[in-house]
């Protein structure tokens, strides 16, 4: 059983999808929808930089949506991949799970660049620049991550939100509180603990005025059920009703993506190949330590779609 996964934010890079689009019109077609639909020529800024207005926020959310959707649809072209024939599930780390939503036609393309651009900037407006920060934890687990977000929280805001696998858990809250927990972490037998150059805390809960926002955009999108199974960050298992794909949405936002149960999910249920698709190999990685019984491909280039066969 084949899983289509679609990556999150630190993906992106300059070049991304720029030898995909040259190649295959059908990729340099996703490229233009988005393009038109944000009023901007995003599929530049992908090509050519400069790397610090692609890493923003607002501008690398719909363009590492628009690169997943992009292999996808050359797949579909060149390769003969049918969704509902040859997928059994799809999943996407964070942003990610809007690529997975309008691989499974739940989303239209458009929609998706324009409620990740909408995402990118709620996300980033809801915390002063600099009140927060997030943390990746290395060599721990689930349990002994969220007891120490718990002890150098105190009043202040330290929250679970990533639990990514492979040892690795992510905490996002107040400065001052992940700071704090860096200092206990290797008191707690945590290999390391680094902070992470992001814009913002994201997944935890000063990101509720994004969530709210996230709620009012949703609510005026048309959602339809996914062609196949899609696995929810929030939930960490299928979610197939519109307004249960609603509601996930807006929860992920403050809440923790559980990717390591998703994807032990996945291959409990008989996923046994992991295909990436779009920018970087993060989740491939990840994946490989999650369900090393399983295979786990990233797609992206030319190369790539050339050596995918059914």
């Amino acid at each position: 059983m084949r899983a289509l996964i679609f990556p999150g934010q630190g993906s992106q890079a300059v070049g991304m999808a720029r030898d995909l689009a040259a190649a295959f019109p059908q990729a340099k077609a996703v490229l233009d929808e988005v393009d038109a639909a944000l009023s901007q020529n995003l599929s530049r800024l992908m090509f050519e930089g400069p790397v610090e207005e692609l890493t923003l926020t607002t501008n690398a959310q719909p363009a590492l949506m628009a690169a997943s959707l992009a292999v996808l649809r050359v797949l579909e072209a060149e390769r003969g991949l049918d969704l509902a024939r040859d997928v059994a599930c799809v999943a996407g780390h964070s942003l990610g799970e809007y690529a997975a939503l309008a691989a499974a036609g739940s989303l239209t393309i458009a929609d998706a660049a324009k409620l990740l651009r909408l995402r990118g900037a709620a996300m980033q407006e809801a915390v002063s620049p600099g009140a927060g920060a997030m943390a990746a934890l290395i060599g721990t687990d689930l349990e002994t991550a969220r007891s120490l977000a718990e002890e150098a929280g105190g009043g202040a805001v330290c929250d679970v939100a990533n639990d990514n696998g492979g040892g690795q858990v992510v905490l996002s809250g107040d400065r001052a509180a992940v700071e704090r927990a860096i200092g206990l972490a290797t008191g707690r037998g945590i290999k390391r603990a680094v902070m992470l150059n992001v814009s913002a805390p994201f997944h935890c809960r000063l990101m509720a005025p994004a969530a709210e926002a996230m709620a009012r955009a949703l609510a005026a999108v048309p959602l339809k059920a996914p062609r196949v199974t899609l696995y929810a960050n929030i939930a960490a298992a299928p979610v197939s009703e519109p307004e249960a794909i609603r509601k996930a949405l807006v929860e992920q936002v403050t809440g923790t993506v559980r990717w390591r149960e998703s994807v032990a999910a996945m291959a409990e249920a008989g996923v046994d190949k992991f295909y990436e698709l779009g920018a970087g190999k993060v989740l491939t990685g990840l994946v490989k330590r999650i369900a090393p019984q399983a295979s786990a491909t990233a797609i992206g280039t030319p190369a790539d779609v050339a050596a995918f066969a059914l």
